[in-house]
């Protein structure tokens, strides 16, 4: 087996898609002789002209000299046969995501190359193991997971199938980082790392949805400006496309033996059943015009005319919800003098629970979610049953600062706690059972996904203790093993230990 920074290395890649013109452009700019394979009767030389077309573009922006994009060109082959692929030293599958489909072309490039030869398939979904089920060596399959787009997206997902050997992950690893790629090992397993704990950032906004504790456009301004996500899970959604991301949910969903923490909402299929897609269709959760800027979206500010609170009372005594009260203008009465709205920051609770425990009128309880940066928006709350007019007096409060009101329906959690634990307890689950290493786990999802912060950051950024917290009571309150707790993550929070120590 060669080394792949061997000057004279050699990849081919079957499939002349949108990720093969991908995989075979870094290749060629990463100076690696690329062979381009489609069964498809010009599909190949097509893909040749439109990597083309995007390398002379970026010596329009000189990004790229003109000489060196002719020097890559020079090293792509287009292989009219399989047969041509013989001289590969790694092979790259990356045809139709079909099980059948995939398993025909490797036992074909399987047939036509070297016992040295390693084949990676870049499935997104598809375990290895059944990929290589069939295959004569085994433990030369692996996955070689890119993500889209293939020149843009740093992240290469290396999967190691149950006979995978070890030097073949060494490998590809190395040829990763030859491709201008950052590689993480992952372990075979449904959805592999990305896909898997991708799930619990979207799948419990759809939840909270459902739940009819806020609106799509209310839980992705949250999301946004509260816990800097680049995109909500909705605009996500509708991004990446309803036809791609139910299916791949419901893959991942199966494959984890319908593990509720992964379970989707029932607005996730019937969209999906309806074909909106989202941008591509023009509808999703929001409405698009043809250029695929959202038409008419749904305001996430809560609106009132309402003079401010002057003064409050707090539910229990609370340091960090004094203080806000301070930057809010508002002087907290030590009495819960009537009239006045009495304010809680739960942690992981609603405000019915709270009114219970501490014996806080309802009607004039409002919740405020203090994690996360509440300095462009603050999240309200209130039990059912409360008096409007102290809700919009608060909210009144909250503008007169200078910050955005967004006002839900009583949510254990309210939105971002929610959001976040579940994935900082995602996360903590997927270490568990070993996909990768805590490290690894935060940069795929940072780099797959553009997350802030990773999930095991998410947990140190909340606390461990907090995390626990939130997970708990939303199980307690909710009576939904969708938010048990992982045991990677109590048993840390418990003992009071960094994250990532080992087990």
């Amino acid at each position: 087996m060669r080394r792949a920074d061997d000057p004279d290395y050699c990849v081919a890649v079957v499939g002349a898609g949108i990720m093969g013109q991908g995989i075979a452009q870094v290749a060629i700019m990463g100076g690696i002789r690329t062979l381009l394979y489609d069964a498809k009767e010009g599909a190949a030389e097509r893909a040749r002209e439109a990597v083309t077309k995007r390398l002379r573009r970026l010596v329009e922006k000189d990004r790229l000299k003109s000489s060196d994009v002719d020097d890559m060109l020079a090293g792509l082959e287009i292989v009219p046969k399989i047969d041509g692929l013989a001289p590969a030293d790694t092979v790259i599958e990356a045809v139709f995501e079909d099980l059948d489909i995939k398993t025909e072309v490797l036992r074909s490039v399987e047939a036509r190359t070297s016992e040295a030869c390693i084949i990676a398939s870049n499935t997104s979904s598809i375990p290895i193991a059944a990929l290589a089920r069939n295959s004569k060596k085994k433990d030369r399959i692996a996955g070689m997971h890119f993500f889209n787009p293939v020149p843009l997206m740093k992240l290469v997902e290396i999967v190691r199938g149950p006979e995978t050997a070890p030097e073949i992950i060494e490998v590809l690893s190395v040829l990763a980082r030859r491709l201008g790629r950052t590689p993480v090992t992952v372990k075979d397993a449904p959805g592999f790392l990305v896909n898997m704990g991708g799930r619990a950032y979207t799948t419990e906004g759809l939840r909270i949805a459902h739940e009819g504790v806020a609106s799509p456009a209310e839980i992705d301004a949250i999301m946004r400006d509260c816990c800097h996500f680049p995109m909500g899970p909705f605009e996500l959604m509708d991004l990446t496309g309803i036809d791609v991301n139910f299916p791949v949910t419901q893959i991942v969903y199966d494959g984890y033996m319908q593990d509720p923490r992964i379970k989707t909402s029932p607005l996730h299929r019937q969209l999906f059943d309806a074909g909106h897609f989202g941008r591509k269709t023009g509808q999703g959760h929001y409405r698009y015009d043809a250029s695929g800027q959202m038409m008419d979206p749904p305001s996430p500010d809560f609106e009132t005319e309402a003079s401010p609170a002057a003064r409050v009372s707090l539910a229990e005594d609370d340091p960090s919800l004094r203080t806000f009260c301070e930057k809010l203008k508002l002087t907290v009465s030590e009495s819960a003098t009537e009239g006045i709205p009495i304010l809680a920051a739960p942690l992981g609770d609603d405000c019915t629970h709270i009114a219970i425990r501490t014996g806080a009128d309802p009607k004039r309880l409002v919740g405020i979610d203090l994690t996360g940066d509440h300095a462009r928006r603050v999240t309200l709350m209130t039990p059912p049953g409360s008096d409007p007019a102290i809700l919009a007096a608060v909210a009144a409060a909250v503008r007169a600062s200078g910050r955005k009101a967004t006002v839900i329906k009583d949510s254990p959690g309210f939105v971002a706690q929610r959001v976040r634990a579940v994935i900082a307890n995602l996360g903590c689950y997927m270490a568990e059972v070993g996909l990768a290493g805590p490290s690894d786990i935060d940069l795929a999802l940072k780099l797959g996904l553009n997350y802030p912060l990773g999930p095991l950051e998410i947990a140190e950024d909340l606390g461990l203790r907090t995390t626990l917290l939130i997970m708990t009571r939303l199980q307690d309150i909710t009576g939904d093993d969708r938010y048990r707790p992982s045991l990677w993550l109590k048993r840390r929070a418990l003992l009071d230990l960094p994250i990532d120590v080992p087990a």
